[in-house]
């Protein structure tokens, strides 16, 4: 999380709303361990990784969602046997819930 600081900074003092997704949860294989996380600015600026690439698109546009008020904040799952999960990249063969919500000021 600490690498994203400098770009959350920056887009706070722009008045630019900002979403948190973080890597909560994993089952079996993960491309990355709880905690891991990434902002998404709401022009669509992205810093940090949930997944080292294979669904960063995916969250992208969940975050984007959470922002827009097209889906409430909430757990997110990709996993190996989604198809979903499947087509955008998780083929790590594991499971990985991720928490998206808008940063609250």
């Amino acid at each position: 999380m600490k690498e994203l600081l400098d770009d959350i900074d920056r887009w706070k003092a722009a008045g630019t709303r900002i979403a948190i997704a973080r890597v909560v949860d994993t089952e079996g294989s993960g491309p990355r361990e709880p905690g891991a996380a990434m902002a998404v600015s709401a022009q669509g600026e992205v810093v940090g990784s949930v997944s080292g690439g294979c669904v960063e698109g995916a969250v992208v546009t969940e975050a984007l969602a959470v922002l827009a008020g097209e889906r409430p904040p909430g757990v997110i799952s990709f996993g190996y046997s989604d198809d979903e999960a499947f087509a955008v990249g998780l083929t790590c063969g594991g499971t990985i819930r991720l928490y998206v919500e808008e940063l609250d000021w």
